[in-house]
């Protein structure tokens, strides 16, 4: 009797232990995939930004350094992104990505307020569509990394919160990186002079 007691209870905490490891499983490769979709989204950002500098380069012809930076950023940036997506669950890895990401943002978002100053380059049909196309990309990139921080998230809370945090930490479940890619231009208040 005792021993068909112990037995029961040895199968028991195998079964849980099994729907708690198949559980985070499940959660990290939703984390993986979720950022399959940011590489995506990513990747044709980067492809876009080499022909978006060609076209710039005409008109731009002083502006040699913005438009060598914007190139030397986006490699970074898809370096990161290469990186990152070998094992979207390395924390490190994220954080690395969203801060080349960071600054190509704030790179693009300088080269375009060059272009302003350019009329004959806003005016190219190839400019626009390019500037059309990279808009559109960022609007996907926003949303397929919102998946991915909510697939984070599940994943996060899941191996945190008791009994499953037993079970995450001696299987080799690490927390994951939320992807926060921030522009700091972006972020600061304009300036107004009426001076």
């Amino acid at each position: 009797m005792l021993l068909g007691a112990l037995l029961l209870g040895v199968v028991a905490i195998i079964g849980w232990t099994i729907s708690i490891f198949n559980r985070l499983v499940t959660l990290r490769n939703q984390v993986a995939n979720g950022f399959a979709q940011i590489d995506v989204q990513l990747t044709r950002r980067h492809d876009l930004i080499p022909n978006l500098v060609e076209t710039a380069k005409g008109y731009l012809r002083h502006e040699r350094e913005t438009l060598e930076a914007v190139i030397q950023a986006r490699n970074q940036a898809a370096a990161g992104l290469k990186q990152a997506a070998a094992d979207p669950t390395n924390a490190l890895a994220i954080q690395q990505l969203a801060g080349a990401e960071g600054a190509l943002a704030g790179l693009m978002g300088r080269l375009f307020a060059l272009s302003e100053a350019y009329p004959d380059l806003q005016a190219s049909e190839n400019m626009q569509q390019l500037s059309a196309e990279l808009a559109a990309t960022e609007d996907r990139v926003a949303l397929a990394r919102q998946a991915f921080n909510d697939s984070v998230l599940n994943y996060n809370n899941a191996r945190e919160i008791f009994p499953n945090r037993l079970v995450a930490g001696p299987m080799g479940f690490e927390a994951a990186q939320l992807l926060q890619i921030e522009n700091v231009s972006m972020r600061q208040a304009p300036k107004v002079s009426f001076g």
